[in-house]
């Protein structure tokens, strides 16, 4: 069950993320949080593409191009019989190669929408089983549901054959559209707290970060888009994710009237998180938890404990593995790691050595793309086309995870890296690369990272620019003073 930008903070059983809304009501998810294991830390993707990238190759978006192959055409190859519904927009797998069962919303072609992403909810237009597009229907989380408990009902009817089925929702993805019937939720719930770093400065921050923000002051200064406030956007899009909810109710409930419940591994996640007004962002793309950290919670009551929670570090690629290694298929390479040691023991230690990485690289894929890229911008001193996110001016970044810290490095010239300890700071306020106390952590994690991406095959690694490390002054609260060599392009940031 993979949906889209949706963040933890929308999910009851989630009430202790940073800046969770307190009043959400989730009562299935959470349900399906009770029946199984929730994972604290997950890293899906950076992006609605490179994440689904990485669901179907198992790679991550430095390991895998157009032209890899999609391992649910190896597991049909291994008698299991595959089905999708939902969101596709980048490559879309053939009926027949990948699935023997889709309903398949090629995001972009051929749809209703007037590019406005109305589309999302209402009007979409699918492939059936690889026939011509044909209208969805109604409201497309709702028909989603809908084909899902007609493949759960057509599959029981054949017991004795495995099966595989990805559900991907367009919901909760702009314009974040509810279903009619929840237009009055939440209507009467406490304000949304407003972050902190919503307007900036934050001078710890590389330099596309340092005044960034999507939002603009009111009269009284708070945060508004197209003249609404914060509040009432957040209120809207949780509003959307009632459906999903109710969504994962019903297809939790046909497995059990088909009496498929007992032997299917339930996998509920989504392709990234999304910040709202957390660094200024109303955006994914971003190296922060804000930004990133999506919901996963894996049920299985029969083999995994009921209620548990797991604090490790995961990410897309590790769901794929684990997926390869329940049903056997053990012949595709992978970026993952089996998390069904932790499944099994969620609080088990000493799991893998290797650490958690995470990666966004805009419209690059894969390691030989990546390199040409910095080949060219090293010979030409042009970096655009590591500018993965013109809007917002985000870099490509690189990203580990290890205990307490997570470091940043970006593909870009000039940039300084970033270091937090997530423990003290989870918002990621305070960006402790910019001391000089905190250099030989920094360092550590630098090599760390370079490992990391190289025992998964990366070779740009060398081709990566020198950060340009900061040496401030250790008095807290008081900003890094700006290099001759970047001072020009600050104050450029800040006008």
């Amino acid at each position: 069950l993979f949906t889209d930008d949706h963040s933890v903070r929308t999910i009851g059983a989630y009430a202790n993320s940073p800046d969770a809304y307190p009043w959400v009501n989730t009562p299935n998810i959470d349900q399906l949080a009770r029946e199984g294991v929730r994972f604290t830390s997950a890293y899906t993707g950076a992006k609605c593409v490179p994440s689904r990238g990485t669901a179907l190759t198992a790679r991550l978006q430095t390991g895998y191009t157009k032209a890899t192959p999609y391992w649910p055409s190896q597991l049909r190859s291994h008698g299991y019989y595959t089905g999708m519904v939902g969101k596709w927009h980048w490559n879309v797998p053939r009926h027949g190669d990948a699935w023997d069962w889709s309903v398949v919303w090629p995001h972009f072609e051929g749809n209703s929408g007037d590019g406005d992403g109305s589309d999302y909810y209402v009007g979409q237009q699918v492939s059936i089983n690889g026939a011509p597009l044909v209208p969805l229907g109604g409201y497309s989380t709702d028909r989603y549901a809908d084909y899902t408990v007609q493949f759960l009902q057509e599959r029981a009817a054949e017991k004795n054959r495995p099966w595989y089925f990805w559900v991907c929702f367009a919901g909760v993805h702009g314009p974040y559209t509810p279903a009619e019937r929840h237009l009055k939720e939440y209507l009467d719930a406490p304000a949304t707290e407003i972050p902190v770093d919503v307007f900036g400065p934050r001078p710890d921050k590389p330099e596309n970060a340092v005044h960034f923000s999507r939002w603009t002051k009111d009269v009284e200064g708070r945060p508004t888009i197209q003249g609404r406030s914060l509040d009432s956007w957040v209120k809207q899009y949780n509003q959307a994710v009632r459906a999903l909810d109710e969504a994962v109710g019903r297809i939790m409930q046909a497995l059990r009237d088909t009496g498929q419940l007992e032997n299917t591994i339930v996998i509920f996640t989504a392709d990234q998180g999304f910040a709202w007004g957390q660094h200024g962002y109303r955006d994914k793309i971003a190296p922060y938890d804000a930004n990133l950290l999506a919901p996963l919670i894996v049920s299985h009551p029969s083999r995994f404990p009921r209620g548990t929670v797991c604090r490790v570090h995961v990410n897309g690629a590790d769901i794929i593995a684990t997926i390869h290694a329940s049903t056997g298929l053990r012949d595709v390479a992978t970026d993952g790691r089996d998390l069904t040691p932790l499944l099994a023991n969620p609080s088990r230690t000493g799991w893998n050595e290797q650490p958690m990485i995470q990666t966004y690289t805009g419209n690059l894929y894969g390691d030989e793309a990546i390199r040409a890229a910095l080949q060219k911008a090293r010979a030409t001193g042009d970096w655009s086309a590591l500018i993965a996110e013109r809007v917002t001016g985000t870099r490509a970044w690189l990203m580990l995870r290890a205990g307490r810290y997570k470091y940043v490095r970006y593909l870009h010239e000039g940039y300084i890296e970033e270091l937090y300890d997530l423990e003290a700071d989870p918002r990621e306020l305070t960006n402790l690369a910019v001391r000089r106390e905190n250099h030989a952590q920094l360092a550590a994690m630098r090599g760390k990272l370079l490992e990391a991406f190289a025992a998964r095959g990366a070779t740009f690694l060398p081709l990566l620019p020198p950060p340009r490390v900061l040496d401030a002054p250790d008095k807290p609260g008081e900003p890094p003073a700006p290099t001759k060599k970047n001072r020009a392009a600050r104050e450029k940031a800040r006008k």
